[in-house]
């Protein structure tokens, strides 16, 4: 199996100029370890996905941009499609589980983009079904080299924002932004810069593939226990096999410990993150990931997004201020 390169990632980088946010490196909350954040969540959309939608989108031929795009998504990847594609005029439709937070479905159609409610676990299939009836090309939200190469971005940043770093945590549920990341250290620094993963203990399939040495998926209602709803899927036949190749480790956090992350990242940094945003920071909080003693710039968590439910937030801020 062919894996992405960084000469792809940085290919991405060319095409993503002007188009995305360049996000800055800043401090994590104080009074525990000291690292670093990558703020994701300023991204237009509200997280990295853009990215790698605005990467695919721009590599469709003119058959492909007049016809339209169509991806599956818990909303994260669905706003950033529907925003990359509507920047270039492209028809954007996005299959969404049925239970998807109703913010980032609103947004989804505020940004243009024809949305189908499904069960879970056929959102998926649906959306191939509907790809090849109206001949739609499908950009999944992660099973993809032209994704892939497109949240690799992230960590060609983090490389050249803080030259020493040695520890970037970023979350894993596709793998897409994991896969990026590690395969821009992997072949950009070899050796030096570690990646670590990590995963809410309630979907923790990547972290039972890498332990087993092949994929197991994990079925929805496992996954949809966890309050961190954008990584609630599981790895693909790609992102594993980068993850396996390329991933220095990966670590599991609790609830209660996702839930302080996002507390102490808004009210200790004044970074909003989703449940799902939160989890690299909730690993290096809780102590999953040793970080350099005094030095803030060896290890950066990635904010992946943002896009929180805002009764959700609330309460988690209530419950651990």
């Amino acid at each position: 199996m062919e894996l992405v390169s960084a000469d792809d990632i940085r290919a991405a980088g060319a095409r993503l100029q002007g188009a995305v946010v360049r996000t800055p490196l800043t401090a994590g909350p104080p009074g525990g370890p000291a690292f670093l954040v990558k703020p994701e969540s300023l991204q237009p959309t509200g997280a990295f996905k853009l990215r790698g939608a605005t990467n695919a989108v721009a590599l469709l031929n003119p058959v492909q941009r007049a016809s339209g795009v169509i991806t599956h998504s818990s909303g994260n990847h669905g706003q950033a499609l529907a925003y990359a594609a509507a920047r270039l005029g492209v028809p954007c439709t996005v299959v969404v589980p049925d239970n998807a937070p109703k913010v980032k479905v609103d947004r989804m159609r505020d940004r243009g983009a024809r949305v189908v409610l499904v069960p879970p676990a056929e959102r998926a299939a649906v959306a191939e079904e509907i790809s090849r009836a109206e001949l739609l090309a499908l950009v999944p939200p992660f099973d993809d080299p032209a994704v892939i190469a497109g949240q690799g971005t992230v960590g060609l940043e983090i490389l050249e924002q803080s030259p020493e770093v040695t520890t970037v945590v970023v979350p894993v549920g596709g793998g897409g932004l994991a896969s990026g990341v590690a395969t821009a250290a992997w072949t950009v620094h070899p050796r030096r810069v570690r990646v670590i993963g990590v995963e809410p203990e309630l979907a923790a399939d990547a972290a039972e593939s890498l332990d087993r040495g092949r994929r197991v998926p994990w079925e929805p209602e496992r996954t949809h226990r966890t309050m961190a709803d954008g990584v609630r899927v599981c790895l693909s036949d790609l992102t594993f096999e980068h993850l396996r190749r390329r991933l220095d480790g990966i670590v599991t956090v609790t609830e209660d410990e996702i839930a302080r992350a996002v507390a102490h990242l808004a009210l200790g940094a004044r970074v909003v993150a989703e449940p799902s945003g939160a989890l690299a920071a909730a690993a290096v909080l809780a102590g999953r990931v040793p970080t350099v003693r005094g030095r803030p710039e060896a290890t950066v968590a990635v904010v992946s997004g943002g896009n929180v439910d805002p009764d959700l937030f609330s309460r988690l801020l209530a419950e651990h201020r």
